[in-house]
C-alpha cells in the first residue's frame, strides 16, 4: 500500500482608445507552424474603443470565469470595452457555434475564444479574420489551428501533465502503482493532457494503467466516472483527472466506497480543486494560472489591434500543488476566482 503524502505553488466590462499605449505584460511568444499565423497587418479595428468578445466553451467551469476576470482587470486599466458570451454546457457544441456566428454581426474588433472542438469552430473563426477582427485562442498551446489565427495564449498542456506525472513518479514510485485515467470530452485538450501524463509514466514499470474512461469535463462526470472505475478495480493506487472538476467527482466516488488510500490527480488550478487539496479530499493538481493567463491573453490581443503584436503562441507557467502549495496559492485570493470559500 503506497503511503499517500500531500504536500509545493501560481502564476499569474468596459472602453481602449486605439490610439492609447500599453506595457507589454507577457513572454515572448513563439512563433506557430507555417501557414497557422494570420498576419497581424490585416486587422482592422473598427472602433475608437476596442470592443473585444470574449468566447469561453461554456460558463459552467469557473475556469475560463478566473480567466475573463484577468480579461477584465486590464480591459478596466486600459479602457477596453469587454463582453462574455458563452454557452451554458461544455458539451454545447452547436450553441456556442451560433453565438460565433452571431458575434460576426456585432462590430467587435477582436474575439478571444475557447473551443471543445476547433473544427467546428474553423469556418467561422476564417471569417472572423478574413473581416479583419484580431482572433486570439486561450487556454491552448495549439499551433496550427485549422485556420490561421493572429495568436495562441495558454500552457503547454502536454508539459504541464507530464509534470505532474513525473511528481507521481517521485513521490509514489518506489512501488508498483496501478492507475486509472478520466479522459474529458474527445478533442485536442484531452488528448494533450492525457497525453502528457502517459509520456511521464512511460518507461516506470511500476506505474499500470489499467483503465482510462471519459468524465465529461464536470464533476457530475468525474463522479460517474470514478465510481465505475473504481468499483472495476477497488485496488487502484492513483486516479489521474484531466480537470479538476472531473477528480472532484471522483474524489465523491472514493468518498463513498470508503476509499481512502488512493492519490487523486488533477489539472487546472481551479479554485475548487486548491480548495478540495487543501481539505485533503483530493492530493494534487497543475496549477495553471487562469487568472494571470486571461491577463496575458488581454495584452497581447491589444498590442494586436495597436499592431505591435508579433504573432505566436504565449506559454503561461505552469506549476504542482499538493497540499501545501494549494493553502499557499488560496493565500493570495486575489488572484482567484471566484473567491475562496474561507481565509487560509
Amino acid at each position: 500500500m503506497i503511503n499517500y503524502l500531500k504536500s509545493t505553488t501560481i502564476i499569474a466590462v468596459i472602453a481602449v482608445s486605439a490610439n492609447t499605449a500599453f506595457a507589454e505584460d507577457y513572454p515572448t511568444p513563439v512563433p506557430m507552424m507555417d501557414g497557422a499565423q494570420a498576419l497581424i497587418e490585416l486587422i482592422t479595428p473598427r472602433n475608437d474603443t476596442f470592443r473585444i468578445a470574449y468566447m469561453p466553451p461554456a460558463t459552467e467551469f469557473n475556469y475560463y470565469i478566473a480567466i475573463g476576470e484577468g480579461i477584465k482587470t486590464v480591459a478596466e486599466e486600459q479602457g477596453a470595452e469587454v463582453f462574455m458570451l458563452a454557452p451554458q454546457s461544455g458539451a454545447d457544441i452547436n450553441g456556442q457555434m451560433g453565438m460565433i456566428q452571431d458575434v460576426l454581426t456585432q462590430e467587435v474588433d477582436a474575439i478571444i475564444f475557447g473551443t471543445h472542438d476547433e473544427f467546428a469552430a474553423a469556418p467561422l473563426i476564417e471569417r472572423a479574420v478574413d473581416q479583419g477582427i484580431a482572433v486570439f485562442m486561450i487556454n491552448s498551446d495549439i499551433p496550427n489551428f485549422p485556420t490561421p489565427i493572429h495568436g495562441v495564449v495558454g500552457y503547454s498542456q502536454r508539459n504541464g501533465t507530464h509534470k505532474i506525472a513525473d511528481w507521481a513518479i517521485e513521490t509514489y514510485g518506489d512501488e508498483p502503482v496501478r492507475v486509472g485515467i478520466i479522459e474529458g470530452q474527445p478533442g485536442y485538450h484531452s488528448t494533450e493532457r492525457v497525453g502528457g501524463f502517459l509520456d511521464g509514466i512511460e518507461g516506470n514499470e511500476n506505474f499500470d494503467v489499467v483503465v482510462s474512461i471519459s468524465g465529461g469535463w464536470n464533476v457530475e462526470g468525474g463522479n460517474t466516472a470514478g465510481m465505475d472505475i473504481l468499483q472495476s478495480h477497488p485496488d487502484l493506487d492513483v486516479i489521474f483527472a484531466a480537470n479538476d472538476y472531473m477528480i472532484i467527482g471522483a474524489s465523491f466516488a472514493a468518498k463513498a466506497l470508503g476509499l481512502k488510500d488512493i492519490a487523486l490527480l488533477g489539472n487546472d488550478g481551479d479554485t475548487s480543486g486548491l480548495e478540495e487539496i487543501a481539505a485533503g479530499n483530493v492530493t494534487a493538481t497543475v496549477n495553471t494560472s487562469p487568472y494571470l493567463m486571461g491577463q496575458a491573453a488581454m495584452h497581447a490581443t491589444l498590442d494586436a489591434l495597436e499592431g505591435t503584436y508579433p504573432g505566436g503562441w504565449i506559454e503561461t507557467p505552469t506549476s504542482i500543488e499538493d497540499r501545501d502549495g494549494a493553502i499557499t496559492v488560496l493565500q493570495e485570493p486575489e488572484k482567484l476566482f471566484p473567491q475562496p470559500s474561507r481565509d487560509y
